[in-house]
């Protein structure tokens, strides 16, 4: 997974916090900033479309030898009840 770097300030305070914590659990400050992040987004961001939790976990494209408009044409959802 490709990442790409962020710069934050914070207070002297909160730093102190940050790293007096990091060392108490064994982590770094960094990981630690970024599961809080990745939690804050999760509990409060957008929600991901299906779409995207397809690609993620790499179901996109994963049929081989399938119809190339399986998913836009009606005919290959007769048996489904469709048109």
């Amino acid at each position: 997974m490709a990442s790409r770097r962020l710069t934050i300030r914070v207070s002297e305070r909160l730093h102190s916090k940050l790293a007096k914590l990091a060392r108490a659990t064994g982590r770094t400050e960094s990981e630690m900033v970024r599961e809080a992040v990745q939690e804050y987004v999760e509990r409060h961001g957008a929600q991901e479309s299906c779409y995207e939790i397809a690609r993620e976990m790499g179901l996109i494209g994963c049929i081989k030898d399938a119809a190339r408009d399986l998913s836009t044409n009606p005919k290959h959802m007769a048996r489904f009840g469709g048109s």
